[in-house]
C-alpha cells in the first residue's frame, strides 16, 4: 500500500495522550516538533507539487514516561488568504496562483504586479529553526514564522530583508555551544552583484524583546559565479574553524523567475540542473571570515543535505548526500507521485559521499594531496592550481541524515538516516557506521518512517549513547500512527507511542529539551 501524498490532513490542536508500549527512558524530557506539508487542495484548486502544501506542525511531548501529541496548521498570511478565498491565491515554488476568473480587472492587475516583483509566501513547511530563544517554522523564502513550541500557535511574521539583504535563505541552520545560530542566504543583484551570505544570530534574548534577527551580523560573503543564476542550496557544513559551502550547478534563473507568471509557468520551472558545469566547494575560514586561497571543485551533482563536516590533520572532511541530477524534485510533483509509486520507475538513488579538502596545496601537479589513510577520497592538484576532488562513496540509498549534534563539526562515527534505496519513501531507517561502513536497519513493515532524530543521554560520553526518534505513518490510516523510540546503540525498539491520528508525511524536526 502506498502513501497518498495528495490527501488533506486534519489538525488536532488539543493535546492527545498517546498509548505507550515499552519503557521510555526517564531522562527523555522535552518536545519534538516536526514540520511538513499537510493540505493540498482548496475549493476547486490544488497544488502541483508536494513541497507546496500548507505547513502542518505536529509535536510529541515527553514527560515522565508519557507522550502527548498535537498538530496545528501554520496560520500565516498565505494560509489565511487561501482559506478566506477557499482557493489557492498565493503562489508557491511549484504552483503559480492565478486570480479567480470571476474577479474584476483591478484584482487581476494587482495579482500580475505581485508576481512580477514577487512578495513570496510565508507558508513555511520545511523545518524548525531556533534564533535566540525563539523557534520558527521555515522554508526558503525571506519569510519565517515564529511559533509557540508548546501550543504550536502561529506568532510573528519575520522578514529577513528587514535585517539582511537576503531573498532566499537555506532551511538548515547550524548552532554552536554558546547558542549562536549560523545561516546562509542569497543576495540577488544587490548593488549590481549577486552573492551568498553567511550570517550569525547571537543566542539568548535581546534586552528590548525585539526579534533576534535584529542582532544578526554578516560573517562573510561569496560572489555567485553567475550574476543572475545563483546556485540553489538547502544546507551547508560547519566545523570548529571552517564553513563549507557547495555551489552546485543546480541554478535559479532570476530573469525567468521574474517573467514566470506572465509565461504561465511555475518558479520551479526556472530552476535547472546543468550537468556540463562543475560543482565548486568553498572552504571559508571562520577566523579571517574569508575563503581560503585554494579552489576546490568536483563533477556536477545535486546536494540537499549535509551529514557532517570535521577537520583532521590538515584536512577538512565533508560528508554529503549526492544525486546525479535534479530528478528528485521532479519526482515530487503530485501527479507524478500517483503514477510512480505504484509502478517500477527509474529512480536516481542518492549516494552518501565523503569529500576531503586539504588545507595546503603544496605538492606536484597530478599529486593526490589527501594524506588520510581511512578514506579513498582524493584531491588532485591540476596545472592551473585548482584541486579536483573525487568523493568516496560511504553508502547509497540513504537520505535525511541526522547525527549526535554534540559531534557536529567534529570527527564522528554514526549517522541515522532514512533508507530510500528503492524509492524516496522510506520504510526503513538505518544507523550507519562511517568507520566500519556497516549499517543496522529498523524496518517498519508497511509503515512509512520520517527523518530519524538522535537525542543524547544527558552527560553521555559515547557518541551513540541516547535514543533515536522517528514518527511512523501507518499504511492503514484507520489504525493511526506512532512515534518510535529506538536505543541508539543497539538500534532496537524500546518503546512506541501510538496515537489514533492519520499522520502526515513531514520533512524535518527539532527537539527542544525540557529546561527544568
Amino acid at each position: 500500500m502506498q502513501y497518498d501524498y495528495s490527501k488533506n490532513k486534519e489538525e488536532h490542536p488539543e493535546p492527545i495522550k498517546a498509548e505507550v508500549k515499552g519503557l521510555i527512558p526517564e531522562w527523555l524530557q522535552g518536545t519534538l516538533i516536526r514540520n511538513g506539508p499537510g493540505l493540498f487542495s482548496l475549493g476547486e484548486t490544488k497544488y502541483n507539487h508536494w513541497f507546496d502544501g500548507m505547513a502542518l506542525l505536529h509535536s510529541f511531548t515527553f514527560k515522565k514516561g508519557e507522550v502527548t501529541y498535537r498538530s496545528k496548521y501554520l496560520r500565516g498570511d498565505t494560509y489565511n488568504s487561501n482559506m478566506q478565498a477557499n482557493r489557492i491565491v498565493v503562489s508557491e515554488m511549484g504552483t503559480m496562483a492565478y486570480p479567480d476568473p470571476c474577479k474584476n480587472i483591478f484584482s487581476k492587475v494587482i495579482t500580475f504586479l505581485s508576481h512580477t516583483i514577487p512578495d513570496f509566501t510565508d507558508n513555511c513547511a520545511n523545518n524548525i529553526i531556533k534564533y535566540g530563544n525563539d523557534y520558527h517554522a521555515t522554508s526558503e523564502t525571506n519569510y519565517i514564522r515564529k511559533i509557540d513550541p508548546v501550543t504550536l500557535e502561529t506568532q510573528d511574521k519575520v522578514d529577513y530583508l528587514k535585517y539582511l539583504p537576503v531573498s532566499i535563505v537555506a532551511s538548515h541552520t547550524h548552532y554552536d555551544k554558546e547558542g549562536n545560530s549560523y545561516s546562509m542566504g542569497t543576495c540577488i543583484a544587490e548593488k549590481g552583484k549577486s552573492k551568498y551570505m553567511l550570517f550569525k544570530v547571537p543566542g539568548g534574548s535581546r534586552p528590548d524583546g525585539s526579534p533576534p534577527l535584529k542582532s544578526a551580523e554578516a560573517v562573510c560573503t561569496l560572489p555567485c559565479r553567475s550574476l543572475l543564476t545563483p546556485s540553489y542550496y538547502h544546507s551547508f557544513g560547519m566545523t570548529d574553524n571552517y564553513f563549507v559551502f557547495i555551489e552546485q550547478p543546480l541554478k535559479l534563473d532570476i530573469l525567468r523567475m521574474a517573467t514566470a507568471y506572465l509565461r504561465r509557468v511555475s518558479w520551479a520551472s526556472c530552476m535547472k540542473f546543468h550537468p556540463e558545469d562543475s560543482t565548486l566547494i568553498h572552504v571559508i575560514d571562520r577566523k579571517t571570515k574569508k575563503e581560503i586561497g585554494i579552489k576546490f571543485y568536483t563533477g556536477a551533482m545535486a546536494v540537499y543535505h549535509q551529514v557532517n563536516a570535521f577537520e583532521d590533520d590538515g584536512h577538512v572532511v565533508f560528508d554529503v548526500i549526492c544525486y546525479d541530477d535534479n530528478s528528485l524534485y521532479e519526482m515530487f510533483y503530485l501527479d507524478k507521485l500517483k503514477e510512480q509509486m505504484g509502478a517500477d520507475t527509474m529512480y536516481c538513488k542518492p549516494k552518501c559521499k565523503r569529500f576531503v579538502m586539504p588545507l595546503s596545496d603544496m605538492g606536484e601537479t597530478g599529486e593526490d594531496l589527501v594524506k588520510l589513510k581511512y578514506t579513498t577520497a582524493s584531491a588532485v592538484k591540476e596545472k592551473d592550481g585548482k584541486i579536483l576532488c573525487q568523493g568516496e562513496v560511504l553508502c547509497d540509498g540513504t537520505e535525511l541524515p541526522r547525527i549526535n549534534y554534540n559531534f557536529n563539526g567534529k570527527k564522528y562515527r554514526y549517522s541515522y538516516m532514512c533508507c530510500v534505496d528503492i524509492s524516496p519513501v522510506a520504510k526503513k531507517i538505518v544507523k550507519f557506521d562511517a568507520e566500519t561502513k556497516q549499517q543496522v536497519e529498523w524496518t517498519g513493515g508497511d509503515g512509512f518512517a520520517s527523518e530519524p532524530v538522535f537525542i543524547p543521554r544527558p552527560d553521555a560520553v559515547e557518541e551513540d549513547d541516547g535514543v533515536v526518534l522517528t514518527s511512523v505513518i501507518n499504511a492503514k490510516p484507520a489504525n493511526g500512527g506512532f512515534l518510535l523510540v529506538l536505543d541508539a546503540k543497539s538500534f532496537k525498539e524500546i518503546a512506541r507511542a501510538s496515537i489514533d491520528v492519520d499522520f502526515h508525511m513531514d520533512m524535518h524536526g527539532y527537539f527542544i529539551p525540557d529546561s527544568s
